[in-house]
């Protein structure tokens, strides 16, 4: 059984660590250097206004993934920015579609028109995950470096809701 909540500052240790092992295994986020759990709660205490963060963890309460949205500064004020990370080993499983349904609906509740996903273009599992939840292609950007250097293009898609 998979449960999503809110997530909090008691959450940042779990999700630090799910998101590093993301990092280290390379190629689907477009973070590269691993993060700590204080980076985690400075994140969540520093979210700005509108933005949503959810856990999903199974019954004996590991975390199994997490989801935010939230405001991008490169985007309209109707538009909240999602990221989705779930744990290595259980894609596949409906984590990441109930995430999306929970985020989904706290982004229609808090006004927002649509929402926006930015995934390196190498990311395959990543853009059949927003492609599969309805999302549209509206932007490709060539060439972003990311922090370690490496260069990949990035796609936008867009859920209207």
């Amino acid at each position: 059984m998979i449960h999503i909540r809110p997530a909090g500052p008691m959450d940042a240790r779990q999700m630090a660590e799910l998101l590093n092992a993301i990092i280290r295994k390379g190629g689907t986020t477009a973070f590269t250097n691993e993060i700590t759990r204080g980076t985690v709660v400075e994140w969540l205490e520093t979210a700005p206004a509108r933005s949503i963060w959810h856990v999903a963890e199974d019954e004996a309460g590991q975390l199994l993934g997490f989801q935010y949205a939230k405001p991008h500064p490169n985007l309209p004020p109707e538009t909240c920015d999602i990221a989705t990370f779930v744990k290595l080993g259980t894609t596949g499983l409906g984590i990441g579609s109930k995430l999306f349904e929970t985020t989904k609906s706290a982004a229609h509740a808090l006004g927002y028109k649509w929402i926006n996903a930015t995934i390196r273009a190498d990311n395959a599992g990543g853009l059949a995950y927003y492609q599969s939840r309805g999302f549209e292609d509206y932007d490709r950007l060539p060439n972003q470096t990311l922090a370690n250097g490496q260069v990949v293009d990035k796609i936008s898609k867009r859920f209207d809701l």
